[in-house]
């Protein structure tokens, strides 16, 4: 084995690490969460040629999918969302009555494998504080590290785009920066974040139909769209998040 110094193994993380960062400073798209939906979503915009960064708050990107349902590690889908996965890299088996299985690991280390093949930008460890906004438009967003974000009194440093996408999950956090300051009145029935109960159909079709912008350069996909738009819970089932996941894509496209 060739002889190695710590020196020259802590400078290329450092200088690879630094140049990951700068790159990402200005993007053409920032997804907030590194789940089914952003992740799909970082693939697809990479792969038109769009620069993407996604930001992730845990050490691990894959958000739910690695527990499936009640920590067994079995993904349930829909026939709809398989070509999707298989693009991913992701096999599936059928189920019956028209779902589809996939491993959860395999799921989620095949979409954050995508994402990063399509030359999407992954920084995890980092947690939206807040977000930029110029005359009435979110231009991106405010991270910290995840380990000092409301422990230390650090500053943040900020991240722009041209479009930003909520993919954070039932937390919709960059929807909440604007509700909490009344830039934004939620859509939702309650007019808080927080979504309805557990409707496995109806979620499925909400999640995808409301898919969009809920304020000028920002995006909801995923569980966020149900969190803002008051939608019912989905439960472990994942066909919608991909599909909104893809949907948020093309619709950032056609803009």
């Amino acid at each position: 084995m060739s002889k190695v110094h710590e020196n020259a193994i802590s400078r290329a993380i450092a200088e690879a690490y630094h140049e990951k960062l700068v790159g990402s400073l200005a993007s053409d798209v920032i997804v907030v969460g590194a789940g089914p939906a952003g992740l799909t979503a970082a693939a697809e915009l990479a792969r038109a040629g769009r620069r993407v960064t996604v930001i992730e708050k845990r050490l691990s990107v894959g958000g739910g999918i690695w527990g499936g349902g009640m920590g067994m590690n079995e993904v349930v889908v829909q026939q709809e969302a398989v070509a999707v996965l298989e693009r991913a890299g992701a096999r599936t088996r059928p189920a019956g009555g028209g779902l589809f299985l996939v491993d959860a690991i395999e799921m989620a280390c095949g979409l954050c494998l995508d994402a990063l093949h399509a030359g999407a930008a992954i920084l995890n460890l980092l947690t939206l504080e807040d977000v930029c906004v110029h005359s009435g438009r979110v231009t991106g967003v405010v991270v910290n590290r995840t380990m000092i974000s409301g422990a230390l009194h650090v500053d943040p440093i900020a991240l722009t785009a041209a479009q930003v996408i909520d993919a954070s999950g039932h937390e919709a956090v960059a929807v909440e920066k604007l509700t909490r300051r009344g830039l934004l009145k939620l859509p939702a029935p309650t007019g808080q974040i927080g979504d309805g109960p557990m409707d496995a159909a109806a979620a499925e079709q909400f999640v995808v139909e409301h898919t969009g912008e809920i304020y000028p350069g920002l995006w909801v996909a995923g569980m966020s769209v149900c969190a803002a738009y008051g939608g019912p819970r989905m439960g472990p089932i994942f066909g919608g998040m991909l599909l909104s996941g893809r949907r948020v894509a093309e619709l950032i496209l056609a803009r």
